[in-house]
């Protein structure tokens, strides 16, 4: 566990390697999982502006973050700006990936959110090495794919089995092949973002 919620914080993470899950508990008790990290998110940003922890930050698999003190962060919008608006990108590209999983989460069928999640990971696991042949490793619990969809584990495994049965996915174990990946961007009711990691109004390096 990277951080736990409510408890007092002075930086945030850059994650290095390994799957991390962050989440919130509810009042009465219930753990809710909000985001599946992977390697080259930030973890724990918006706690930048809360006294304390917003959220928890716990492993899934092995894993690796560096940690970054909100000081040192600081500095980097006087020595280095465009570092610092890159950062200021960054967040609103999170910002705009849970504003989508909202609207799938109140909107959509559990194929259309699965189908999601599924391209999502596809999309995300792409830059950095991780997917062959369409396919990639899921190392998540049947319970957390159903946290991050507004589905129960039950609802999840026949959601899974459906798309097996429709010839849209194969799964051996935790390793999930995309059998038909324009099929399934298709089924996913939102279009496909295309984000601009360097837009023109970030300030020229120095």
């Amino acid at each position: 566990m990277f951080q736990r919620e409510g408890e007092a914080t002075n930086g945030f993470h850059l994650h290095v390697q390994g799957w991390v899950t962050s989440s919130i508990v509810l009042r009465n008790g219930n753990r809710l999982i909000q985001k599946v990290h992977l390697p080259g998110d930030m973890l724990g940003t918006p706690s930048m502006v809360l006294p304390e922890a917003a959220d928890t930050l716990t492993a899934v698999t092995e894993a690796i973050t560096a940690f970054v003190p909100y000081e040192r962060f600081g500095q980097l919008y006087e020595t280095h700006p465009r570092l610092a608006a890159l950062f200021t990108v960054a967040t609103q590209m999170e910002r705009l990936a849970l504003m989508d999983a909202l609207a799938m989460t109140g909107n959509a069928s559990a194929r259309e959110r699965l189908a999601r999640l599924l391209v999502d990971f596809h999309t995300r696991l792409g830059p950095i090495g991780l997917v062959a042949d369409d396919g990639f490793h899921l190392p998540l619990t049947q319970e957390i794919m159903g946290d991050l969809l507004g589905l129960t584990a039950v609802h999840v495994n026949r959601t899974i089995r459906a798309l097996e049965e429709e010839g849209l996915l194969a799964r051996q174990g935790h390793r999930f092949q995309l059998r038909d990946l324009a099929a399934l961007r298709r089924l996913s009711s939102l279009p496909p973002r295309r984000p601009r990691f360097e837009p023109a109004w970030l300030p020229a390096p120095r």
